[in-house]
């Protein structure tokens, strides 16, 4: 699979629900995550590899996760930390998100999951959520304000 990078449209549309979990699906989860791997990435998103669905993969090194229709049920606390994106390489972006996080998803055999993510993996889960919705860590970017081009 091949990762889409900036100005690819692609990753600025919002990903469709997966209504049905089929062989199809199994099948790109696996190759995203021997993409995410050959990247040396610790999480991607289906848009990144132009596929318009709520597929994301993600493994911090404890372990790799499929997620399918990740939904943020839950936040707790606060922290900024630099993030780079495989979709934005070379980049590094400060972005806030939150320390402790509750997800709900669908498995790849289409069971019903809920998972409480601390640290480094609800950091990796929302950036993938942020991808499925049609954000980037540049959209976290906050405009410079230079007093010299002030009237």
């Amino acid at each position: 699979m091949e990762i889409k990078c900036l100005p690819n449209i692609c990753l600025r549309k919002k990903a469709a629900k997966v209504l049905n979990v089929t062989d199809d699906e199994r099948q790109i989860l696996d190759e995203m995550a021997k993409t995410m791997y050959l990247k040396s990435g610790v999480g991607l998103a289906a848009c990144q590899v132009g596929i318009g669905k709520q597929l994301a993969v993600v493994d911090i090194g404890a372990g790799l996760l499929k997620l399918i229709n990740p939904v943020i049920t839950k936040k707790e606390g606060a922290e900024a930390q630099e993030e780079g994106c495989l979709s934005v390489p070379e980049a590094a972006v400060k972005v806030k998100r939150a320390k402790k996080i509750v997800v709900e998803y669908i498995d790849e055999q289409g069971g019903a999951r809920r998972l409480i993510a601390e640290g480094l993996l609800a950091r990796v889960i929302q950036h993938e959520a942020d991808h499925l919705a049609g954000r980037l860590i540049i959209d976290y970017l906050k405009p410079l304000k230079d007093s010299s081009f002030a009237a």
